[in-house]
């Protein structure tokens, strides 16, 4: 079976998946890590995508992003790719791949799961294993949300700025709000969603996706199809 075109659409947030071959380290060192967020930042605002959350792991990493045009994530994308492999490639004396494939990517309601995506990310450490909390984590955006330093690769989403009247009551509301969780069925959602290209949201955003998007943004019910 033909694999679906990447289902994107301008001023949409994308959670995106890039994961090692083979799960294989994607970086060596936090050298390796500063000059990847640096290649986001810069290809970031030449291809117009607002990076809203980020999170760096040994072996894949997640984003998510809005892009201004219907080209600008998979040029972001693709921009950081070519670079960050030549440079670890030459940096460790390796040769082929560096990713698993291709990035996985796939459309999210903002107001229905926006949010949630983004205490995902910030906890993946955690679940991993790695720290204890999110704040001890230094490779996502989760400090630069909870007020601890200033990250120019993210812009915040409309709908963070909703969480309070002020920068302190906005970063104590998300704190709280990572704090609390993310309910395992969504975890699942959003990397399941992610990982096999459908949209994630209620069924009047699908079908509303369903008159924008190029393709279909859910998958066909099992069975025939009407009128065969």
């Amino acid at each position: 079976m033909a694999r679906l075109p990447r289902l994107t659409l301008p001023g949409y947030p994308h959670h995106v998946i890039q994961r090692g071959n083979n799960r294989q380290p994607i970086v060596a060192d936090d050298d390796d890590r500063r000059l990847l967020l640096d290649l986001f930042l810069s290809a970031s605002r030449e291809h117009d995508v607002a990076v809203h959350a980020y999170v760096l792991m040994d072996n894949h990493f997640h984003l998510l992003a809005t892009p201004e045009g219907g080209r600008g994530l998979a040029a972001m994308m693709q921009a950081v790719g070519r670079s960050y492999v030549r440079y670890f490639n030459q940096r460790t004396q390796r040769t082929g791949t560096l990713w698993e494939g291709r990035y996985r990517s796939t459309l999210v309601q903002a107001d229905a799961y926006l949010l949630a995506c983004m205490a995902y990310l910030d906890l993946n450490p955690v679940r991993a294993g790695l720290v204890a909390a999110p704040a001890d984590y230094a490779w996502s955006s989760h400090r630069h949300y909870a007020g601890r330093t200033q990250d120019r690769l993210v812009t915040p989403h409309p709908l963070f700025w909703s969480l309070g009247n002020t920068p302190f009551a906005r970063e104590q509301a998300y704190t709280e709000l990572v704090a609390a969780g993310v309910a395992k069925e969504v975890e699942q959602l959003l990397t399941d969603a992610t990982l096999r290209g459908w949209a994630v949201g209620d069924a009047g955003f699908l079908k509303t996706l369903e008159r924008e998007a190029p393709r279909r943004p859910t998958p066909r019910k099992p069975g025939r199809p009407k009128g065969i």
